[in-house]
């Protein structure tokens, strides 16, 4: 008997997490976990940590396949990344939250509290899951260079590195993509990456992207060099000899 399934993408972010680094922020994962009977857990995917951010945007997403007819309950985990172990055993619990995965399909932005392991909240801890269906399988490569950032350190040059936001239905700005950081450099030249079109902009060309290049500091207080809007549509018209430019201005 066929069933019926598809392909979906979660992107995860957190606010107002709760501190366990004394001294700095934490520094957060996000881990997925799908129930497989009973109390048996098992794990499906995880983000990137984030460090020192009480209030992490993930730019990894969560791929899951949805099963229409089928009862799935997933949980959410947050923890504090002190280590390089893969073992999430000897770090410290920010929070999770459980539901099942058509509660986030059908809601397609799902908010709930984090909830500590003895079912206490975790603080003022929220944890936000957007679902997006997964319908077209292209993907988009892009090349970035910039050329005289504002120097936003007093003693060196800035620390550059990039987020690429996709406008959501909603009118809210979603994180797509974050760039490696590039140390002491106001002409940095950034990895080619790709990503999937979907991811990217949902698959509509003329949607509206944000570009925010930042200063990176290692307390998590970056700074904002500038920023500039475009579309696919726009970046396309970029050809090997034949860059397409724009002003990355602090707003």
């Amino acid at each position: 008997m066929a069933q019926c399934v598809t392909k979906v993408e979660l992107s995860i972010s957190c606010d107002s997490l709760i501190d366990k680094d004394v001294g700095s922020k934490s520094d957060p994962l996000c881990v997925l976990l799908q129930n497989v009977g009973g109390d048996q857990w098992t794990e499906l995917n995880r983000t990137e940590k984030i460090k020192n951010c009480q209030n992490p945007q993930f730019s990894k997403k969560l791929l899951i396949d949805y099963y229409f007819e089928k009862v799935q309950k997933v949980k959410f985990g947050i923890y504090d990344i002190d280590n390089k172990s893969y073992d999430l055993s000897d770090d410290d619990y920010l929070g999770g939250a459980e539901c099942t995965l058509g509660q986030i399909v059908s809601s397609k932005i799902l908010v709930q509290p984090l909830m500590l392991k003895k079912g206490k909240p975790a603080g003022k801890s929220i944890i936000t899951i957007c679902a997006e269906e997964i319908k077209d399988t292209r993907v988009v490569s892009i090349d970035v260079e910039a050329r005289n950032l504002d120097k936003k350190d007093f003693l060196g040059k800035s620390d550059p590195f990039l987020e690429f936001y996709k406008q959501s239905d909603s009118g809210k700005w979603q994180l797509v993509y974050r760039s490696e950081v590039i140390k002491n450099n106001l002409n940095p030249c950034w990895k080619k990456f790709s990503v999937p079109l979907q991811t990217f902009c949902s698959g509509d060309f003329n949607r509206q992207i944000k570009v925010h290049c930042y200063d990176y500091d290692s307390d998590g207080s970056h700074d904002l060099i500038g920023s500039f809007e475009s579309t696919l549509s726009q970046l396309q018209k970029a050809g090997d000899s034949s860059p397409v430019e724009f002003e990355c201005i602090h707003p």
